[in-house]
């Protein structure tokens, strides 16, 4: 099963090699790697561009630029890596493992950076994920390309796409939620700080749960931090060890019958589409 890697990027110059070089073996095998820029500034597509198969330029936004890439991926299957984060070495066997069973999957998240507070919030958003069976970009979402096209692709709206793919990925089957965790950087929590952050990701969610517009929530989600309500410093003395002891008992399990369902779920019909 051949891979199509789609990465959106905007101004990622300065850490993008950190994700391009451990693909390159990915590439020699066989696989394809697309970048589809949003409007770089820095010189992110020239940098890019002996480093992957193809680089676009598509209209800003990581749903338009998904799209983009995937319209022309030439794989049996996408997957969509978001441009500061790194996969586990043996991500292709993984994917194309979990492929066999499930028309989709994702993977668990660690969170580089220095607060030690940030181990405990990647618990938290795997943990949650297996209990929703909902992915976010930051997971790497992995889908048949077949699939990901009968659907739709991505909503185009400017926040929470991910969110939306799943729920019309979940209607079809449960996703393989593979354990194995990818990297992504921390960058935004610790530069608005990371309970600042959870909180203002959780009302995001909870208001987009409510049915507010994407538009909406996207201008809220780009504010300066400093206009989101913090948490005080007291709550990173939250010990992430208490909590990943209680997320690998009774609860992880449930989370995983709800995400490795004992069904296989059968491909959706051609010409079917769900907005």
């Amino acid at each position: 099963m051949r891979l199509t890697f789609i990465l959106p990027a905007l101004d990622e110059a300065a850490g993008l090699m950190a994700t391009l070089s451990p693909l390159q073996p990915l590439r020699a095998q066989g696989h394809e790697v697309i970048l589809v820029d949003g409007g770089s500034q820095d010189g992110t597509p020239d940098l890019a561009a002996p480093w992957v198969d193809r680089v676009l330029t598509a209209p800003r936004g990581r749903a338009r630029q998904m799209n983009a890439g995937a319209a022309v991926a030439q794989g049996e299957a996408l997957v969509f890596l978001h441009a500061d984060t790194r996969l586990p070495p043996d991500a292709v066997a993984l994917i194309q493992a979990a492929l066999r069973q499930r028309l989709w999957g994702r993977f668990d998240v660690r969170i580089a950076g220095r607060p030690p507070v940030l181990k405990l919030v990647a618990l938290l958003m795997n943990l949650r994920s297996r209990l929703t069976g909902i992915a976010t970009g930051d997971q790497a979402i992995f889908v048949h390309r077949e699939v990901f096209t009968v659907l739709g692709g991505f909503p185009d709206q400017p926040l929470m796409e991910d969110i939306a793919l799943s729920q019309r990925l979940k209607r079809q089957g449960p996703p393989a939620c593979l354990r194995q965790r990818v990297l992504t950087s921390g960058r935004r929590w610790e530069s608005q700080g990371p309970w600042r952050t959870v909180l203002l990701m959780w009302r995001l969610r909870f208001d987009y749960w409510r049915g507010v517009p994407a538009e909406a929530l996207a201008v809220r989600y780009r504010l300066p931090a400093q206009t989101e309500t913090g948490v005080r410093p007291a709550a990173r003395q939250v010990n992430a060890a208490v909590v990943e002891g209680w997320a690998d008992g009774q609860v992880a399990k449930l989370a995983d019958e709800r995400c490795h369902g004992t069904k296989t779920a059968a491909r959706p019909a051609a010409g079917r589409h769900q907005r």
